[in-house]
C-alpha cells in the first residue's frame, strides 16, 4: 500500500499511475511494497526532521525513513514541495520531473542503492533515469 500525505500542497497529475509506476520500479529491484507512507511537506518542516532525527542542520529536498523488513519495503519518505520546486528551477527541469525523480530517488535507498560516493551517484543516478523513463507523459 502507497499512501500519498500532503503536510504542504503538490499537485499531482494521477496518483494512481504514479502509484503503479513506483510499484512496478521497487518490484524490479526485486522488493515489494508493503507500506509507503510519502509526505509532501515544506522546507521547514523538512528541516526540522533533518536536524531532529538525522542530526543534519539543512534543508533538503528527501528524507527517509526504511522500516523494511526483507524484501518487504515499508517506510516513509518526506519530500519538500518547495525545495523540489526551487532544485527544478535550478537545473531547468519540470517540476513533476524533478518531484519524480526524488521519489523514486527515496525508494531506491530503500531497495539498498546509496549515495555516499561519486560512483554510486553516477549508478543511482542512472538507474532513476531508467525508472523516470518508464513515467513518459508525466514529465
Amino acid at each position: 500500500m502507497i499512501n500519498f500525505n500532503f503536510e504542504f500542497p503538490a499537485e499531482l497529475r494521477d496518483e494512481g499511475a504514479i502509484k503503479s509506476w513506483l510499484q512496478a520500479s521497487v518490484q524490479e529491484e526485486g522488493f515489494k511494497i508493503n507500506n509507503l507512507e510519502v509526505i509532501f511537506c515544506s522546507d521547514d518542516f523538512l528541516y526540522g526532521i533533518n536536524r531532529d532525527y538525522l542530526g543534519h542542520d539543512d534543508y533538503t529536498d528527501v528524507v527517509g525513513f526504511d522500516y523494511s523488513v526483507g524484501k518487504s519495503l515499508q517506510g516513509e519518505i518526506y519530500i519538500s514541495v518547495e525545495r523540489v520546486k526551487d532544485n527544478a528551477e535550478k537545473y531547468d527541469v519540470d517540476f513533476h520531473a524533478e518531484l519524480f525523480r526524488v521519489l523514486i530517488h527515496g525508494a531506491l535507498h530503500f531497495c539498498g542503492w546509496n549515495d555516499d560516493t561519486a560512483e554510486k551517484k553516477g549508478a543511482m543516478r542512472k538507474q532513476e533515469d531508467f525508472y523516470l523513463s518508464r513515467l513518459e507523459g508525466f514529465n
